[in-house]
């Protein structure tokens, strides 16, 4: 397993003195390692797009919450191209781990499907935000 950064999610809190506003922002930064190591090369200009504009929904736990319409708007794509390219993502794997899982639930109750639930995943060398929390569901460090 490779001990260095490819990609990582980070926040980052502002406080504003003037108007007493607080805001966190959330960054995917990608390192040369990722082109070095192969990954970006691996999942292809599609899947990479795709993970920066889901990314770009995430909350703090790394959870991405965001329509297929969102995504495709954004991607400047049809949604039924969207949903392929989703697709694509959901089912690629970094040595022979997923970097996204999609969730979508029923309620029972009121017949409907809930929200679709993006999570990015904290693989082998892909890690999420730089501080020590990892995202509750994220899989375990066995490191």
């Amino acid at each position: 397993m490779n001990d260095k950064n490819l990609i990582s999610i980070e926040t980052q809190s502002e406080y504003s003195a003037t108007s007493g506003e607080k805001e966190t922002r959330i960054f995917l930064k990608m390192y040369v390692e990722a082109v070095h190591s192969g990954l970006i090369a691996d999942m292809g200009a599609e899947r990479w797009q795709t993970l920066c504009v889901i990314a770009a929904f995430m909350n703090k736990d790394g959870e991405c919450f965001p329509t297929q319409f969102s995504i495709a708007k954004r991607l400047n794509v049809k949604r039924e191209t969207a949903n392929r390219r989703i697709k694509a993502l959901c089912e690629y794997r970094w040595q022979g781990r997923q970097l996204v899982v999609k969730v979508q639930a029923r309620d029972h109750e009121k017949q409907t499907w809930d929200n679709v639930r993006y999570t990015i995943k904290p693989i082998s060398g892909l890690t999420i935000f730089d501080d020590d929390k990892e995202p509750s569901d994220a899989e375990p460090n066995t490191d």
